[in-house]
């Protein structure tokens, strides 16, 4: 069984705190149901587009995915069957010569980022900065490309250190 949690506001689009404890819920009901649950499967998953022509950049990728503006938000697709990864279309002043301009955004509970960190370092990539943690980390692959791992339902504990 397979159950998707996201939450689509006008402001927001993405894993939220109360999806991941009703994610938790679930696997405990699903436990006493003896059916089997992977709490470490829960993510989401964003697109990410740096633009310098944003409404233009906008306007192509809405055109090719059919997807739609969400609520109030100039710069953020989403499927209208709620099937595939939203776009975000991220607003650049300047280019940034050899960095990647698309990359993807990696939303997990914050109990299992840094496992998840972990695992991608493991596997060739590296961090680079991680001045926006607890909220979110960035790491690239073994050429460069960059992804984020967000973490969704940070306690404010100590942040994890991958």
């Amino acid at each position: 069984m397979t159950v998707r949690l996201i939450t689509i506001k006008g402001d927001y689009y993405g894993l939220t705190e109360g999806d991941v404890a009703l994610a938790r819920q679930i696997s405990v009901v699903a436990q006493t149901l003896r059916i089997p649950s992977d709490p470490s499967a829960v993510q989401t998953v964003q697109v990410t587009v740096d633009a310098l022509a944003g409404p233009e950049v906008v306007a192509f990728w809405r055109a090719l995915l059919g997807y739609e503006d969400r609520a109030n938000s100039p710069e953020d697709l989403i499927d209208p069957q709620r099937r595939g990864a939203p776009f975000h279309l991220q607003q650049m002043d300047a280019p940034r010569p050899q960095r990647n301009r698309v990359h993807v955004d990696v939303w997990v509970p914050y109990d299992l980022a840094e496992k998840r960190i972990a695992a991608a370092i493991a596997a060739g990539g590296r961090l680079v900065p991680d001045a926006h943690a607890p909220s979110h980390w960035v790491l690239a692959d073994p050429e460069g490309n960059e992804a984020c791992v967000g973490a969704a339902g940070w306690t404010g504990r100590a942040r994890p250190t991958p």
